[in-house]
């Protein structure tokens, strides 16, 4: 036994981790080291271009101010806005602490954007469950989902290797068609996360059909995992959540959406009213937790992508299929693992719940989960309620019950919980 070995046993030992889980551990860990180079590549690329914009602006204590009230002429939160112009390649951004979810910013991205008589078309085949409900998807009358203001929804599936149908996507388009849309993440699938080469694709044969309809993406999960990001690739305009990625682990709450400037105005309307748009809006004392969240973003998004890593790894070794593999590029922080049993996708949730800093002594139970057509299990032990930036576990619990893990803002968080599941005490 060599002395890696030897001193890991002696380190996870008195954590409940078995001497094989150990040695399998180490081993995981030798054969990423080519992984874990290149997402510090991505890291370093991100971190660098994220410091740039903030240099570029500017950027100082005054504009960690707070505003009250109506929040006009709030220098902290333009700034803040134009340096999130500048990271994502957009020409305007909306950031605020006041969108609560990433469904939310997604949401005021298709209200701004669609009309009556327009037609919606997905191009990632169905969106996940919390859109549903905005679509006009879900069962039961929704008087204020897009279908009930007469916007029409069509889709096209991913081919079978999980990439862009370009094909039947140029014979989806019609003369109504105003937007398409894309889900880089898997969501509650088994599909692989669209890389920015991907996006890049349709955007690209989208536009020369008709160079108005509209690329929108969400892109939750998917931030900082590439040196691109979705509007350099080609996109019209993205939203996302700050208690993802953008957040940094840091962020308690908040959203975004950025892109064309008429695009993501229209949505600011859309979430105040028409005629305030962007003008209104106080932070509250809310900057300097948003722009520290974004500075240390890329880091975090790193630390994350090395936990799903070494956790693909792991447990590849243990016989369960994950997605992606451990050595797979990478369009979002996810990573599944399919159980085929639930009491196993049971275990494994209690074992990330055990290495939580919150509520480590909680075992997660399935539970009807607003939004969510199954009953679905959650390990989530975050100091921000829902932020998968913090490590996370959950899937509904449906055939083939695969389990998505998120996050980690420390990998050894979620190196100890995979280490419990292959061989606890």
């Amino acid at each position: 036994m060599d002395s890696l070995v030897r001193n890991s046993i002696e380190n996870y030992r008195k954590y409940g981790v078995s001497d094989r889980a150990v040695e399998a551990a180490v081993k995981a860990e030798e054969s990423l080291s080519d992984v874990y180079a290149r997402i510090d590549d991505i890291v370093t690329y991100n971190e660098l271009k994220v410091l740039d914009a903030f240099r570029s602006e500017k950027f100082s204590d005054t504009h960690m101010g707070l505003t009250s009230g109506y929040g006009y002429d709030d220098v902290g939160r333009e700034k803040i806005e134009n340096i999130f112009a500048k990271v994502f390649g957009a020409e305007k951004a909306y950031v605020r602490w006041q969108i609560s979810t990433g469904s939310q910013a997604i949401s005021a991205m298709l209200y701004g954007a669609l009309r009556p008589g327009d037609i919606m078309l997905s191009v990632t085949g169905r969106p996940y469950d919390t859109l549903m409900a905005t679509i006009g998807l879900s069962a039961g009358n929704n008087d204020m989902s897009l279908r009930s203001y007469g916007i029409g929804y069509e889709e096209v599936d991913l081919l079978g290797d999980g990439s862009p149908d370009l094909e039947a996507i140029r014979a989806a388009i019609k003369p109504e068609t105003k937007m398409v849309f894309i889900q880089k993440s898997r969501g509650y699938t088994g599909r692989r996360a669209l890389l920015c080469d991907d996006i890049e694709k349709i955007a690209e044969l989208v536009h020369s059909v008709r160079e108005d309809i509209i690329v929108a993406v969400d892109n939750c999960y998917g931030e900082f995992t590439e040196k691109r990001e979705p509007l350099e690739a080609g996109a019209d305009v993205i939203a996302g959540s700050l208690i993802k990625n953008p957040g940094g682990g840091i962020a308690r709450t908040g959203g975004y959406i950025a892109g064309r400037a008429d695009l993501v105005e229209n949505a600011a309307r859309h979430l105040t009213t028409p005629g305030l748009g962007s003008e209104v809006g106080p932070t509250l004392g809310a900057n300097s937790m948003i722009a520290r969240g974004l500075f240390t973003a890329p880091a975090c998004v790193g630390e994350c992508l090395k936990g799903a890593v070494f956790a693909a790894e792991i447990l590849e070794g243990e016989g369960y299929k994950t997605s992606p593999s451990s050595r797979e590029i990478r369009g979002d922080i996810v990573q599944t693992i399919e159980f085929g049993d639930p009491g196993k996708m049971s275990e494994f949730c209690a074992a990330i719940q055990s290495c939580s800093p919150v509520d480590s002594f909680v075992t997660p139970v399935p539970w009807d989960m607003p939004g969510y057509d199954d009953q679905v299990i959650m390990a989530a032990g975050a100091f921000v309620q829902g932020a998968t930036t913090e490590l996370s576990c959950d899937g509904p619990m449906k055939p083939p019950y695969i389990a998505y893990m998120q996050g980690s803002l420390a990998k050894e968080q979620a190196k100890l919980a995979c280490m419990l599941a292959v061989g606890g005490k």
